[in-house]
């Protein structure tokens, strides 16, 4: 499983035109899953990503999480973190999941984000 993280002061992702889920401040998250991970991988990254200090505290050091400055989350499933371009000019994706398993890993880790008290679009 890889996740993304960017930290923004407000971000949004919108599907034909239509806004989908928007946050203030907070990380934009892209997920992308592989065969090999399960719910208990979500889990794992999901704890992680609640807690990374990587927002500036008083000092102007990273030491404050998620919850420390109130922010959120908006998780994109994004199955092109595993894209292989090794050979040639077309990526290949056969290393991202299925989009069954996909969809149930990326759901398992927006749910154990939300089970960390985190807002999540």
């Amino acid at each position: 499983m890889r996740v993304l993280l960017q930290r923004v002061s407000r971000a949004c992702v919108a599907v034909d035109g239509v806004e989908r889920g928007a946050v203030g401040r907070g990380l934009l998250a892209l997920v992308g899953v592989t065969h090999e991970d399960d719910p208990a991988a979500a889990r794992r990254l999901a704890a992680k990503t609640a807690r990374l200090r990587v927002f500036p505290d008083a000092a102007g050091l990273m030491n404050l999480a998620l919850g420390d400055v109130d922010g959120a989350v908006l998780a994109v499933s994004q199955f092109t973190l595993y894209a292989d371009t090794r050979r040639g000019n077309r990526p290949s994706f056969t290393g991202a999941a299925a989009p069954e398993q996909g969809e149930a890993v990326y759901e398992a880790y927006v749910e154990a984000l939300r089970a960390e008290g985190v807002p999540v679009a």
